[in-house]
Parts: structure tokens; sequence; C-alpha cells
């Protein structure tokens, strides 16, 4: 099933249950009072945050959602029930926006919940029109059409760790080396369509599609990577030896996260040099060296040296831990 992050859907809440005419009919007494019920409260509509982050796909197909009607007023004034809410599940990590009101919701914690629309009040039934004037009012109300409203859902992701550089810098090679993940490496840019998830010794690993040049004026998959990225905990910056200024891609990358938000470029991040076997030994300290001002942890990785491998491994896991 394809990886959904963004999605807009019609949300309506429950009309209220019409208020009824009746008449109380007893024994020994034929016209009784008015005796006509209130209509029932519509179903309100929430959403919730639950853990799955491949959720938004279930609704591709079906993007209309309604809560349950209140249900009519009954005779001997008993007021209809209520319609069931609608509790609409939505991943961790979802941004909801009323289209009509403007209003933004997020989802940061399991099990929270909003409620984003009304239920309508129910309809008065006759019994509620009895006055001294009028003691048998023959009118009723209907119910009110609950609130209704197009969202507009955004996910982006909450990882402990995420990898971010340009496309073919390795990234999703090393997700699959560190986890139990499996998803698609090829040799050319772009692979990594949609962001992909590992699980490290409990810490959630994010590996989001490859960013580039103007990323954040929305060309490549810019939007994507920057949307994703903006709630990982620490940045795993991975720059490939196939570049011979490491200094500059470094750079290339760090412009592209401060124009879509500063706040990205205060947070933790530390380098890894992938592709390792690509260069001697010279052309690694030439890279190691040039990153030096930058102050950063540096990491020098091959997929094909299992020992750096453990050894990247073993290191990020004391830095997950310290967090």
């Amino acid at each position: 099933m394809a990886f959904v992050d963004e999605l807009k859907i019609h949300l309506k809440a429950g009309a209220g249950g019409n208020g009824v005419i009746r008449w109380l009919h007893e024994k020994f007494k034929e016209f009784g009072g008015p005796s006509g019920g209130d209509g029932g409260k519509g179903g309100d509509v929430y959403i919730k945050a639950v853990r799955n982050t491949a959720l938004l796909a279930k609704y591709r197909h079906e993007k209309e959602f309604e809560a349950e009607r209140g249900f009519d007023g009954e005779n001997k004034n008993c007021h209809g029930a209520g319609g069931k809410d609608l509790i609409l599940d939505l991943p961790i990590g979802s941004v909801v926006s009323n289209l009509s009101t403007k209003r933004q919701y997020e989802l940061l914690d399991e099990g929270q919940m909003f409620k984003v629309l009304e239920g309508g009040l129910g309809g008065k039934g006759n019994n509620h029109f009895k006055s001294f004037t009028d003691t048998k009012p023959h009118k009723a109300t209907l119910g009110k059409p609950g609130d209704e409203a197009d969202f507009y859902i955004e996910l982006r992701l909450i990882a402990d760790a995420g990898f971010v550089g340009l496309p073919n810098a390795g990234k999703t090679s090393l997700l699959n080396e560190l986890t139990s993940s499996a998803a698609k490496v090829a040799d050319y840019p772009f692979t990594t369509l949609e962001p992909n998830l590992g699980d490290f010794y409990g810490f959630i690993l994010a590996d989001i599609p490859g960013l580039i040049e103007g990323a954040s004026e929305g060309k490549g998959l810019g939007d994507k990577f920057l949307r994703h990225i903006s709630r990982t905990k620490l940045l795993i910056h991975c720059i490939s030896l196939e570049n011979e200024n490491v200094l500059k891609t470094y750079k290339v990358v760090r412009e592209e996260l401060g124009s879509y938000d500063k706040v990205l470029l205060e947070k933790k991040e530390i380098i890894v040099l992938t592709k390792t076997d690509i260069a001697n030994e010279k052309q690694i300290a030439k890279a190691e060296k040039s990153l030096g001002k930058t102050k950063a942890k540096i990491f020098k990785v091959s997929i094909l040296d299992d020992k750096s491998v453990k050894k990247f491994s073993d290191g990020l896991a004391k830095l997950l831990k310290k967090k």
C-alpha cells in the first residue's frame, strides 16, 4: 500500500433529531395534553492520534465521513437519543486544518483527541411549546444541521533520528543495515519517494526523500523532505564521498534547512561520510578535515565494511540514549 502523507477529506457532524407532535392518550381521557418529545443532539466529530503512520492510505478512496444523526423525539415527552459521535483515527504527527475556519489541530501524543465539529441540536417537541394561552400547541421544530467542513491533513513524522542529505547519499542503505527495514535501494536519484521508517533498539529512524538545492522553494521532493524532518530530534547528515567537495554538499543541505525553518539549524546533528569504500585514506582524511569547523561528530561508513557499520551503530545508540 502506498504511503500517504497528505489528504483532503470532508467531515460532517450529525444533524439533530426532529421534535415531534404527539398527544397524551390515557384511559377515560381521550384528548390529553401535548406529549411530543424533543429530538436528540447529533453526534460530534473528533480526531484521535494513534500509532499508525500508514493510516492515511486507508482514507484514500473514502473521503467523506459523517457522525450519526440524533433520533427524533418520542411520545410521552421522551427525548430522542443522541447520535453516536464520529472518532476519526489519524497518525501521530498529523496537522489537521479546517479549511473553512483555518483552525489547526496538531496530534502529537498517542490518544490525544480534539472535537473538530459540533453536532446539531435537536428540535423541540410540541410539549415544549405548551403555555397557559396555548394548551394544545400544534407546533414542533426540526433538528439543526451539524457543522461540516473540508479538512486538510498533513502528516509530519515524529522520529528520534532522521537521515538527511542529497539523493544517492546512502541514507536508505544505512537504514536497512541498522534496522529490519527492507526499503528500496537503487543507483539513481529519488529512489526514496516516500519516507521509510525502521526500529533501532526501540528508537525510530526515518529515511526521508533526498534533498536538492531549491527544495525549500518546492523543487524536487523537497516539500516532503522538509515537512517530515521538522519534528525529528536528531539529524543524521549523510554525505557520499562521491562528492568531490563534501563541505559544499554539506552547506547546500544546511541552507535548504534554514530557508525552510531556522529551527532546523538548531537541531543536534551528526555527519556520516558514506561510501568510504570508493575513496582512499588520503581522500577520507581531507573530507574529514574540511568538515572540522562544523563541530559535529563525524562517522565514516561503508555498508560493505561491517566494522564501520558496527562502530556507527554503537555511536548512534549512545547518542540516542543520552537524549
